[in-house]
């Protein structure tokens, strides 16, 4: 370390002697603060962020409200455990949250730390509720780092090898990725035609009467932001009736505004038996929900679900501030405004570059390009990094994603300016044309 303190070289070179390579290696930049989409390093170099913390940050970094929030409670309780000594302000979330749940029958709600633990206590509930074993899921997924969560998402050569072997009673079929359609058909003309891999699945994957829960993320988050047809989250509810399963729906990365709604299932017209929930919920703190179908959550028998972190206090407070600042700033539409911005300049890329970008979505404030090798389909992961890297020496963080590594994601805070957007938009353009140098 640097007698004038620390440097991003030096953190570095403690960052590979302390840690697996699992996390990653190579120069890094290290955060020193960070307020609203800009974070500055231990060297005074200023970022404009465009990966929000992996989707945690929809209020951005430090919002005021939150930080004030925080600072009074931690004052006040810091910890009991739930179970052991309940407070009022795991309460208050979960009726929050049901108030907030896309549906209108009696709806409970349960507190958790992460995506993937809240994920699991979904497939638990729906296996205790049903008697039940097994869960579809679909490719592309992510659904987290957990043994049977790990079991459930699709990225195998980064996340799954060298940990099996994996959760039995998981089937999974093929999303409906159009840019590399699962059943050969155009956009044009396919009519949501994969809806049939659902009725496919229950005669020839799983025995329907087995079936505990489909569960489907609206829109794919580390497989490329992918967004599934209306049709097809349609069908799935129909066949999720049809069956006795129970619709457990992820919205770790795509809920609380970042889509245009506050849920993006909503765009659907479907209402979920199971909603999972994480990410902005609180503002970046640990906290994660299971919010639906009262009846399945009173099915587990008492002690059946719980945690000793679940609903911290201060991750309570920061949530519920969090939710505030989101209705009050209107962050949904905020998010489609966004979206509308990213959108048309990403467009503007693929025209100018069809030979390598194959495609742009997105929903909301969800925007991601899909790049290929010149004259045609072939993923270009090399591409991907090369420009997130570029991105990053020109003071713009994105991520990549998608199975294939070839997907570069825009995932903004919503409280970002228009300034501030157009100021990493161009940082990006540049970044491309280095890359593709």
């Amino acid at each position: 370390m640097s007698k004038d303190g620390p440097n991003n070289r030096d953190e570095s070179a403690r960052y590979a002697a302390l840690l697996p390579k699992a996390l990653g290696s190579g120069e890094k930049a290290f955060a020193a603060s960070a307020k609203g989409a800009h974070i500055t390093d231990i060297e005074g170099n200023t970022f404009i962020d465009l990966a929000a913390g992996i989707g945690t940050l929809n209020t951005g970094h430090c919002p005021p409200d939150v930080v004030e929030a925080l600072s009074k409670q931690v004052s006040q309780l810091l910890h009991t455990c739930f179970q052991v000594f309940p407070y009022s302000g795991y309460l208050d979330v979960v009726e929050r949250l049901v108030d907030l749940f896309p549906g209108d029958g009696p709806t409970k709600g349960i507190l958790f730390n992460a995506g993937a633990e809240a994920v699991e206590n979904a497939v638990k509930i729906a296996r205790n509720a049903t008697g039940r074993p097994a869960i579809l899921c679909f490719e592309g997924a992510f659904h987290g780092r957990t043994l049977l969560t790990l079991s459930l998402t699709s990225k195998t050569a980064t996340y799954k090898r060298g940990f099996g072997p994996f959760c039995s009673d998981v089937v999974r079929i093929p999303f409906p990725y159009c840019f590399r359609c699962p059943i050969g058909l155009e956009r044009t003309t396919c009519e949501v035609a994969c809806t049939d891999l659902l009725a496919r699945a229950t005669e020839g994957y799983v025995d329907a009467q087995s079936l505990a829960a489909v569960i489907i993320e609206p829109v794919l988050g580390e497989g490329g932001f992918v967004s599934a047809p209306a049709a097809f989250l349609q069908a799935v509810r129909r066949f999720c009736d049809r069956t006795g399963a129970v619709m457990i729906v992820d919205e770790v990365q795509t809920g609380f505004a970042r889509t245009g709604t506050t849920f993006a299932i909503e765009q659907a017209g479907v209402t979920p038996d199971l909603l999972v929930l994480a990410k902005s919920i609180a503002a970046g703190l640990p906290l994660s929900a299971v919010v639906g179908r009262a009846d399945l959550l009173d099915a587990v028998q008492p002690g059946g679900l719980g945690g000793t972190f679940g609903g911290n206090p201060v991750a309570c407070a920061a949530a519920l501030a969090s939710m505030r600042a989101m209705a009050d700033q209107n962050l949904a539409q905020r998010a489609s405004a966004l979206g509308e911005r990213m959108g048309a300049r990403l467009q503007a890329w693929a025209t100018a570059h069809p030979e390598v970008i194959g495609e742009v979505r997105g929903v909301g404030a969800m925007r991601a390009v899909e790049l290929v090798q010149p004259g045609g389909k072939e993923p270009d992961a090399a591409l991907a990094k090369a420009w997130a890297a570029a991105c990053r020496r020109h003071g713009v963080v994105v991520l990549t994603a998608g199975v294939l590594g070839n997907v570069v994601r825009l995932l903004p805070p919503l409280v970002i300016e228009d300034d501030t957007l157009e100021e990493a938009l161009q940082g990006m353009e540049r970044a491309l044309t280095e890359a593709l140098a």
